[in-house]
C-alpha cells in the first residue's frame, strides 16, 4: 500500500512539474541590451491560460515602437523558448529566444535570422507597492 501511494505522489508531481514552471514564467519581464541597431528595451508578459502559455512583447529600439504577439511559448523545467516574428523593411525575420529561468532572472539567447545573436536577461517586474490608506 505505501509503494502504491509512493508511486501516485511521484507520477503526480511529475506530471504537474512543468504547470509549475509555467506559472513561475507567468508575468512581466523587463530587459534592456545593447544590438547591432543600438539599445532595445522589452517588455515581455507571460500567461497560463486553459495549461497553455502564451506571450505578448512591448519594445522600443532606434527603428520604432510597437508590440507583438509571441509564438511557440515554452516553458520546462528551468528551461524557456519562445519566437518573436518581427516585420523589418516589409521582410518577416524570426527571432528565437532559448534561456533559463532562475527566481526573477530570465537569461536568454536571442537568436535573430541568420544576422544576429545576442544574451540578454530579462528580470521580473515588480508588482507596484499599494497605497497607503487614510485612517
Amino acid at each position: 500500500m505505501q509503494l502504491t501511494q509512493s508511486l501516485l505522489l511521484l507520477v503526480v508531481s511529475l506530471a504537474i512539474s512543468p504547470f509549475a514552471r509555467a506559472a513561475d514564467l507567468a508575468g512581466k519581464w523587463t530587459a534592456e541590451f545593447d544590438t547591432q541597431i543600438g539599445v532595445q528595451k522589452y517588455v515581455y508578459e507571460f500567461k497560463e491560460e486553459a495549461a497553455k502559455l502564451t506571450g505578448k512583447a512591448t519594445y522600443e529600439n532606434p527603428m520604432g515602437k510597437g508590440d507583438l504577439v509571441l509564438k511557440d511559448v515554452q516553458a520546462s523545467g528551468d528551461d524557456v523558448t519562445f519566437v518573436e516574428a518581427m516585420k523589418f523593411n516589409d521582410m518577416e525575420v524570426t527571432i528565437t529566444y532559448k534561456g533559463k529561468l532562475k527566481g526573477d532572472e530570465l537569461t536568454l539567447t536571442r537568436t535573430v535570422g541568420d544576422f544576429a545573436t545576442e544574451q540578454l536577461v530579462a528580470k521580473r517586474a515588480k508588482a507596484p507597492a499599494a497605497a497607503p490608506t487614510k485612517p
